[in-house]
């Protein structure tokens, strides 16, 4: 038995359950996003491959509309001579493709709870690599809504060039119209969003199957009229490693969102992990093939890099031979996929800030799920967060994009590195005989090097060569953001251990209360009141603020008829302070009562009836409430007051 407690108090504990009938209203909210959802259908809005292809792929295979154009971007620097690296460059980074889907299909097998890269740097590495790693996919989630919701809004307004001065408010427009179909729920945003995703596949895959054959059959030709080449080519340069690493780096734009699959496990029926894997490999194979088709027609048809007009556009319309339907259909639906690719970030961001939650790095909040049992949370505050970048940077894609791709990729090599190390700590337990993952353990060890050997220098590469166009912010972001993740658990650790019962004493029995009553007047509200503490203790004061003697004088008089002989004491504020003296009063209180007394505030609380007319009311009760709240040994109590 707790020593701390009386023996003489009775022991026996009745514990009931009862399960309520209350539902949620049917508000506006409910209307926008549809009815709450019980906690029992939480199985019923997984999803399954197809919709989950859909839902997690679509940032990575939307890259292919852009990897290719930044590979020949960085090589036309040397101009002619250096597009003939392209495909090379593309091989290279579908082998480093394969590296990574290998990687994260261990990770998932591993770790079938989700968390991708977090939660491997956090078993494996530690925690500050495991925070980085968490802040880097936090802010390459938020770039990736900000990034692609511009580049489908650049793609619209190259359509209807009229449009060019709303483009902001499009995007933010696009924002919220995502938002509000995931906070619907991940099975209704994952159907909304698979018909367009999987219309893309196909026009993609026809437009690389045509341009294949004919230029296997010889009737494909160049592009016709080519945009002017980009603008770092009027400075010819020699092809040097640093050229091709360069352009090595940029195309690995390509793999950004493979790693959401990892991080959104659970959101797949069950077996969940054998279907993230699933599409994790079906994912893979597609973003290789059509990644190496783009990059090949791209250099079969000599498509040359621009602002003016995109690689994907200048190889459509030399396939099809002119600007007709099918060219619009391809154009339209690439559009339509970079906008939904956003839909990715949110499948990902609020599964893992829900986690990082979990472990107390960020505010709980994030781990609850909403009505419609997702992580609502954490979806508003993606959709506020890149909202604001959107405003801020002009929905500019060329000014967002440098900012974009290292967060993804140090959370990549974190990645790699822990799964590295799991592999070296299980390979040295190979004499327990439990032990079956450590019989082919070097194998996937030297995968999960090579992967992080390669990410890490994309990530370098990355840093260094676009730091002044805005890397810089997110080399600086990731630590603030560890620093903010670290003072977060310190004051939950810290909240612990102040409310932890290990070291918790019997309080001393309460005998007696002062009551104070603040008033603003002597009417219903404060009698009310008044008549209320009475029901403590018959040490009752009521407390007024004077900045007007004869307004005093009056509020002397009737308390005299109606105060019930309780005490009045009236606080002169020469200054025309208000909250300050009665605070000051309370706190000289505090400095006298016994161990067995409290200070207990009884509150005259104004409720007006109708929302508009409490602009009209001073929120002091409110205020006062708030200056009380940090004073220790003090009960506050409201007695509300309705008026019209």
């Amino acid at each position: 038995m707790n020593p701390n407690y009386d023996e003489d108090e009775p022991t026996n504990l009745e514990v009931f359950h009862q399960k309520t009938k209350t539902q949620p209203r049917m508000d506006w909210r409910a209307q926008l996003i549809g009815r709450p959802l019980p906690s029992a259908d939480a199985p019923n809005e997984t999803i399954g491959k197809l919709v989950g292809l859909a839902v997690f792929a679509s940032d990575a295979l939307s890259s292919t509309a852009y990897a290719t154009q930044e590979i020949l971007f960085i090589l036309a620097a040397a101009g002619s001579a250096g597009f003939q690296y392209a495909f090379p460059i593309a091989i290279a980074i579908v082998a480093l493709i394969v590296v990574v889907v290998i990687s994260y299909e261990q990770t998932i097998h591993a770790y079938p709870n989700g968390g991708g890269a977090y939660v491997v740097a956090l078993e494996n590495i530690g925690s500050i690599p495991a925070q980085v790693a968490g802040a880097a996919l936090l802010t390459g989630y938020v770039l990736t809504v900000s990034v692609s919701i511009s580049s489908g809004v650049a793609q619209i307004v190259s359509a209807i060039p009229a449009l060019l001065e709303w483009r902001v408010e499009i995007a933010l427009m696009l924002v919220a119209v995502v938002v509000i179909l995931n906070l619907r729920g991940v099975r209704e945003s994952g159907m909304a969003f698979a018909i367009p995703a999987y219309i893309f596949l196909a026009v993609t895959f026809l437009t690389i199957i045509v341009g294949l054959v004919r230029a296997a059959a010889g009737t494909l030709g160049t592009v016709v009229n080519p945009p002017e080449l980009h603008s770092s080519s009027l400075i010819i340069q020699a092809v040097t490693p640093f050229l091709l690493l360069r352009a090595f780096a940029n195309g690995t734009s390509a793999l950004t969102g493979i790693e959401a699959i990892a991080n959104g496990v659970t959101a797949f029926k069950e077996p969940s992990s054998h279907n993230a894997r699933v599409v994790l490999a079906w994912m893979g194979g597609i973003l290789a093939v059509l990644f190496l088709g783009i990059t090949y027609l791209a250099r079969f048809t000599g498509a040359l890099p621009s602002e003016e007009e995109t690689v994907i556009s200048q190889i459509t319309r030399t396939i099809y031979g002119s600007e007709g339907v099918l060219y619009i259909i391809v154009v339209a639906m690439t559009a339509v996929i970079l906008v939904l690719a956003a839909n990715t970030a949110f499948a990902g961001f609020p599964r893992l800030a829900a986690i990082l939650a979990r472990d107390g790095f960020l505010p709980r909040q994030l781990a609850f799920r909403g009505s419609r049992l997702v992580f609502s949370n954490g979806i508003l505050a993606l959709g506020i967060t890149a909202g604001l970048l959107i405003i801020f940077f002009d929905a500019s894609v060329a000014r967002l994009i440098p900012l974009y791709a290292i967060g993804v990729f140090l959370s990549f090599t974190l990645s790699q590195i822990g799964m590295a190390r799991r592999w070296w700590n299980i390979g040295h337990r190979q004499s327990d005989p439990q032990n079956n993952e450590g019989k082919n353990y070097f194998g996937k060890l030297l995968i999960n090097a090579i992967g992080a050997a390669a990410t890490g220098v994309v990530t370098l590469v990355f840093g260094v060569t676009n730091f002044v166009d805005g890397a810089w912010i997110v080399v600086l972001l990731v630590p603030v953001m560890v620093m903010g993740f670290s003072a977060v658990q310190r004051h939950y650790r810290g909240l612990a251990r102040q409310l932890s019962l290990d070291t918790f004493h019997s309080p001393h029995r309460l005998t007696r209360y002062r009551v104070v009553i603040p008033i603003s007047g002597v009417h219903q509200g404060s009698l009310k009141a008044l008549h209320y503490a009475r029901n403590f203790s018959t040490d009752v004061t009521a407390v007024y603020v004077s900045m007007d003697p004869e307004e005093a004088e009056k509020i002397k008089a009737k308390w005299s008829i109606y105060g019930e002989g309780t005490r009045l004491l009236i606080l002169e504020s020469p200054y025309r302070l208000l909250l300050e003296p009665i605070l000051d009063y309370i706190d000289s209180l505090a400095r006298i009562i016994k161990s067995n007394e409290a200070i207990l505030v009884v509150v005259p609380q104004f409720v007006s009836r109708r929302w508009w007319t409490s602009i009209l009311h001073n929120q002091t009760a409110f205020m006062l409430r708030m200056g009380l709240l940090t004073r220790p040994g003090v009960i506050i109590i409201e007695v509300p007051y309705q008026v019209e």
